[in-house]
């Protein structure tokens, strides 16, 4: 047991998860622990090794090999630093699947719903009774996670869910892209859009069994838009980039957001972008990724 704090990161091995990393170390205290996570054993421990000697850090940075698609090793996890920590202060889940647009959506639809939507649920359920009083956990979503982006046919399915009927609305999604009946379901082509919404309701449900707990310890759940990322995984799908922000400039929000002394109510269970809640109903047509996708 120790009074420092443990914050965990996903998908950290580069892009905006390595500079979440990298910016807790740097505003975190010596005696606190930041583990930054990834799957391939080789890159978790080079990217570990760098940020633990930039010259900004100040914080213990440890690598951990994790395939968040694997829910009993998260829940290893879970059960370890909680004997060996008593629990844990911060939790961001930014972890996902790189897609190409070229490549076909319903041939990847199993690996990118498992990283990001099976995994998502594994780390609330897992993480989230292990959050110590004041902690923060964030899952990495985008503004396409409002309902404004999904055929309204299929808003009854997120809208004001819990956890289980959020897992089981992914399912059905993946087996209607199995099927191939997804499309005259109303589930849009574009993966990312049916996944950041479950990703965003996923957190609504589990925030909305702990408000009043949490907020009195001043605990924070919620999901995060850090904006346009220029990054390896996002790049392809944009034409300018001439707004994009790197990985440094878009964790700043988002550590703000973590590192902040006290927590604001009207962020609870929101999708946050820049400090403030984005509308759950809102949400527009999507325009060039339609046109990236029209055959």
């Amino acid at each position: 047991m120790t009074s420092s704090r443990i914050a965990l990161v996903t998908g950290a091995n580069q892009g905006l998860g390595r500079a979440l990393v990298e910016g807790l170390a740097a505003r975190m205290d010596p005696e606190d622990l930041v583990l930054l996570t990834g799957r391939d054993p080789r890159r978790v421990a080079d990217a570990a090794r760098e940020v633990a000697q930039l010259p900004g850090t100040r914080s213990r940075v440890e690598g951990r090999v994790l395939d968040v698609t694997d829910t009993d090793a998260v829940a290893r996890l879970a059960d370890e630093l909680t004997a060996q920590h008593g629990g844990v202060d911060v939790v961001i889940s930014n972890a996902v699947a790189r897609v190409l647009p070229d490549e076909s959506q319903a041939a990847r639809a199993d690996e990118f719903i498992d990283v990001s939507n099976t995994a998502t649920h594994a780390l609330l359920r897992s993480f989230g009774p292990v959050l110590r009083p004041g902690g923060r956990l964030l899952v990495v979503a985008s503004s396409l996670g409002t309902l404004g982006h999904l055929d309204p046919r299929l808003h009854h399915l997120f809208d004001g869910a819990d956890l289980e009927q959020v897992e089981y609305a992914v399912e059905s999604w993946r087996t209607a892209i199995h099927n191939r009946t997804s499309e005259e379901a109303g589930w849009p082509r574009w993966l990312n859009v049916p996944s950041k919404v479950a990703q965003v309701a996923a957190v609504r449900a589990v925030a909305a069994e702990r408000r009043e707990r949490d907020l009195a310890e001043g605990t924070l759940i919620a999901s995060v838009c850090p904006g346009m990322v220029d990054t390896a995984t996002s790049r392809p799908w944009f034409s300018d980039y001439s707004q994009a922000q790197s990985p440094a400039r878009a964790a700043g929000p988002v550590l703000d957001l973590v590192l902040a002394d006290h927590v604001d109510p009207a962020l609870y269970g929101e999708l946050v972008r820049f400090g403030k809640p984005l509308p759950w109903h809102d949400g527009t047509p999507l325009v060039e990724q339609d046109r990236l996708l029209t055959p």
